[in-house]
């Protein structure tokens, strides 16, 4: 029998028993929706993350009190207790560090408790803002591109005028004509003069920019307007070629400023966009790692069935085998026959599980658009070739049991 007349058998064996065969390959198809998805899905977060980083440039360098989000909000409890960093560190450090080209200061103003950071012009409001103050020497060091009007100078920063560059979700929120420039809007209870509006920042956390959101403000206005707050974040901008220098010796100039002992881990959080990238690959391929086995679950629930279906198979086809089997056929004949059928038992449900998994990332795509999921081709590939093979492991005992009967007693059985 020649290959085209067994697959066109493997399939009718298949298809005649729609709802067993269904049931069979259910947990095929969980199982390859679930690792494709979250392929997709993960590559499309990690795509966002890296441009997010890559914006603040190569050569930048973050120091704060606290590792992950600079607003220091779900921070881990021994972080919380370490000692804060403090506005003049920046100067040290610009005195000092002979290896980076400029440094600026960021302040993130948390709320108190129980209360809401409000912005508010005539006949609009937005709640889902936040505020940060910051040095002029920022957007040097951090360039962003302005949709209209200009960024604060250090002039207006040493004076602390009231003046404020605002996000482009924020902006579209309170301006919806495009007409805010030079208009006064009321940030927390305070009159600000809106003399910028950003473009909308590049990557994100699961398609958004907190930055689109933000309210920036020189950071002497900052420190006036909530003196309470001290959540400093110092970015630092290396010179060409000398970043990790500039890494070692910022190190050092902190320890010395924080006076931490010899041989005791640093008291701040240190790092570069790489570093920060490099992290967040690490969790990722985590969430990856787990998905494989929880999906594993899944496949060998589907790898199981399919061997039980087949088994099921040679025992109501033992006269079909013997007929088969007395008109000529070999054993490698019944044994590809089986093993073909169960293939195409498994392929079928890879196949539908990679269809699954594309309707998914496409409607998480039409719910969140600005995360760009697309499902990677080698995920398809090899997703579709594990739940084939799988086919093959458990399909082999079912088809060589097939191959073993006798003819003379398959024709007998009734």
């Amino acid at each position: 029998m020649n290959p085209k007349a067994t697959f066109a058998m493997a399939w009718d064996a298949v298809s005649s028993h729609k709802l067993r065969s269904g049931l069979t390959i259910l947990g095929i198809v969980i199982g390859i929706t679930t690792v494709v998805t979250v392929s997709s899905l993960l590559g499309g977060l990690q795509s966002s993350i890296v441009d997010f980083f890559q914006e603040f440039g190569p050569n930048s360098i973050f120091v704060s009190r606290l590792s992950g989000d600079p607003s220091g909000q779900n921070a881990p409890p021994k972080e919380r207790k370490r000692k804060k960093i403090l506005f003049e560190y920046a100067a040290y450090l610009k005195q000092n560090v002979h290896s980076i080209d400029n440094i600026g200061v960021s302040l993130f103003v948390i709320p108190p408790n129980g209360q809401v950071l409000t912005a508010k012009v005539p006949g609009f409001e937005s709640d889902n803002m936040s505020v940060v103050g910051a040095t002029a020497s920022i957007y040097d060091i951090t360039p962003r591109a302005i949709r209209q009007g200009r960024l604060f100078s250090e002039a207006e920063d040493r004076r602390a005028a009231r003046v404020i560059v605002i996000g482009s979700s924020l902006a579209d929120a309170l301006f919806p004509a495009q007409d805010g420039i030079g208009r006064s809007a009321i940030i927390d209870g305070t009159e600000y003069t809106v003399i910028g509006v950003f473009e909308p920042a590049k990557g994100g956390f699961f398609g958004e920019n907190g930055q689109d959101s933000q309210v920036s403000m020189p950071i002497e206005t900052a420190r006036l307007r909530y003196p309470q707050s001290d959540n400093f974040f110092i970015t630092a901008k290396a010179i060409e070629g000398k970043r990790d220098d500039a890494v070692g010796e910022i190190r050092d100039g902190l320890r010395r400023l924080r006076h931490t002992p010899k041989g005791a881990p640093d008291d701040f959080s240190l790092s570069t966009p790489d570093s920060i990238i490099e992290n967040f690959n690490k969790v990722t391929g985590m969430v990856l790692l787990v998905s494989i086995a929880i999906s594993g679950v899944g496949l060998l629930v589907g790898g199981i069935g399919v061997m039980n279906i087949m088994l099921v198979s040679v025992t109501e086809r033992t006269r079909e085998i013997g007929v088969r089997k007395a008109v000529g056929a070999r054993r490698g004949d019944i044994v590809t026959q089986f093993l073909i059928e169960a293939m195409t038992l498994s392929g079928t449900g890879g196949l539908l599980g990679v269809v699954f998994a594309i309707l998914v990332t496409l409607l998480v795509s039409a719910l969140v658009p600005a995360l760009h999921t697309v499902v990677p081709p080698m995920a398809i590939l090899v997703a579709f070739t594990v739940s084939v093979l799988i086919g093959v492991f458990f399909g082999v005992y079912p088809a060589v049991k097939a191959s073993r009967l006798d003819p003379v007693e398959s024709l007998r059985y009734e």
